[in-house]
């Protein structure tokens, strides 16, 4: 029988693994279902218990009987027993009872009884799972009475082949570090600390457009180029400007020595001197002009030795590498010097703009570590809220905050939606379990406990989860070893078997 079940378990652990329950064969059911009737009733025969008029379960012993109920009609479950002597009610008053319920694990739990109407009430919630060893202790007459029996629910065996086959997962409980996350919404967009918006500096007729719409550029490489008759008249004079810089110094040096020598008035010196500053200024403010206009230094320093260089040729430079977002350039247009004729975005970084709700603010600052992920292109990384706006909107009330994303490999494009995860709180959980463990059954959200080769459902009272974990706040204790993987084929198991709920 034994081998039965651990190859039926191997199989429904290859079937559930592609969404498909097994079906067992009425065989292996009928084998499943006495291991359970053996595990209820050890040493009884495979017949039920007898029922006593309450429906609750008759135990007997030298004519004296008992019967006991679990009664959970809108109350929390609690023992109700009533005692006979050949099936007719005695006084309650003379009978003293006392139940031991020994669960999986070790633990026990006694129960003291006292009358109400016409039954013994048990002084505690009978917990789920009903599941235990019942000791019976009673007293009446004089004469002390001993009563046993098992009642077992959500609960199967396997033995380690079995589980180790299934790929199933033990682990202790215990505390856990936890990080509470919440979610929100957001887009991926451009840096604008990232974008250069080209404009010429220089009026003219575009010859070349080097660099369409999506081209990637580096920084300094040329993207356009212009004939410029403004940059060409603008040269001319800086390169004139030279030229007398050059005749001031050389009439400087003549009329400095001049005036050493006691030939020449100091007036003709001063004013020679005079001269050369004014040249030096001339010469610097032209090329200040061409250099804020977009000129490199070394071009406008070879401008007086170049005198067959095209003057009206304007080279347009890309201010940063990235790529050409916008163009609005053609060749032969006539464009002015505030022209915006190129975007070049760097999209090595973007930003997640992130739609903040009013109650979420508080959980939100800058410099703030987060995780932002795409489902729809399976994409995810971490990311720094570096922008906090103020709350507004009469209507929506929520604020906007920037994410800074790296970008190396483009694959976070402008547009995306995304969802932004965000840490709330971290705290220590003194007892959590993974939350793949987490079963339902019934109503209940249960783990399956080991005890040897035993499994049993253990209804859980959940706290606060982060995906990963989730806190416990009563039904298992530290220490403790539950099945955290595969939770799912014990649950199979145990539904095949019809032990979840009989009392």
């Amino acid at each position: 029988m034994t081998r039965i079940r651990e190859t039926n378990l191997k199989l429904a652990a290859v079937a559930l693994a592609v969404l498909t329950l097994p079906l067992l064969s009425s065989c292996a059911q009928n084998e499943t279902s006495a291991l359970h009737d053996s595990a209820t009733n050890p040493g009884m025969s495979e017949e039920s218990p007898v029922k006593g008029p309450h429906g609750g379960r008759l135990l007997e012993e030298d004519g004296f009987q008992v019967e006991v109920t679990i009664y959970e009609r809108g109350i929390p479950p609690e023992f109700r027993v009533y005692a006979f002597e050949s099936r007719s009610p005695v006084d309650l008053d003379e009978v003293q009872l006392s139940m031991e319920l020994s669960r999986l694990g070790g633990r026990v739990d006694v129960i003291a009884f006292g009358k109400v109407n016409d039954y013994l009430l048990g002084d505690m919630v009978v917990h789920e799972p009903h599941s235990f060893d019942v000791k019976v202790m009673a007293e009446w007459k004089g004469k002390t009475y001993r009563m046993e029996y098992s009642q077992i629910e959500a609960r199967t065996e396997l033995s380690p082949e079995a589980i180790r086959a299934s790929g199933i997962v033990i682990e202790e409980v215990g505390a856990v570090q936890m990080k509470l996350v919440f979610e929100l919404p957001g887009e991926i967009a451009l840096n604008p600390d990232r974008m250069a918006h080209v404009v010429p500096r220089f009026g003219g007729v575009v010859t070349e457009v080097r660099k369409n719409l999506g081209s990637r550029v580096a920084k300094g490489e040329v993207i356009a180029v212009i004939d410029s008759q403004e940059l060409a008249a603008s040269q001319v004079g800086y390169i004139q400007a030279v030229h007398k810089l050059e005749f001031a110094q050389v009439l400087f040096e003549r009329e400095k020595q001049l005036w050493e020598k006691k030939i020449s008035p100091e007036e003709e010196y001063l004013a020679a001197r005079h001269a050369l500053e004014e040249s030096k200024i001339s010469v610097d403010g032209l090329a200040q002009t061409l250099r804020a206009r977009g000129l490199p230094d070394e071009e406008i320093k070879a401008l007086p030795h170049s005198p067959d260089k095209n003057l009206a040729r304007y080279a347009l430079h890309a201010p940063q590498g990235g790529v050409v977002i916008e163009k609005d350039v053609a060749l032969g247009e006539a464009v002015k010097e505030d022209a915006q004729i190129f975007i070049i975005a760097d999209l090595t970084t973007v930003l997640a703009r992130v739609t903040v709700y009013a109650r979420d603010l508080r959980f939100v600052h800058l410099g703030q570590e987060v995780r932002v992920k795409s489902d729809i292109m399976s994409l995810e990384v971490a990311g720094k809220v570096t922008y906090l706006g103020p709350l507004f909107g009469t209507d929506t009330r929520t604020a906007t905050a920037h994410v800074a994303i790296n970008n190396p490999d483009g694959l976070w494009r402008p547009g995306m939606f995304v969802t932004i995860r965000l840490v709330q709180e971290e705290f220590t959980a003194a007892v959590a379990v993974r939350w793949e463990a987490i079963q339902r059954i019934r109503d209940w959200d249960v783990v399956f406990i080991q005890d040897g080769n035993l499994y049993e459902a253990l209804p859980l009272q959940l706290g606060r989860g982060d995906g990963e974990w989730v806190e416990v706040l009563g039904g298992i204790s530290a220490g403790q070893m539950y099945v955290s993987k595969n939770s799912f084929l014990i649950k199979a198991d145990i539904l095949k078997s019809g032990a979840t709920h009989d009392h």
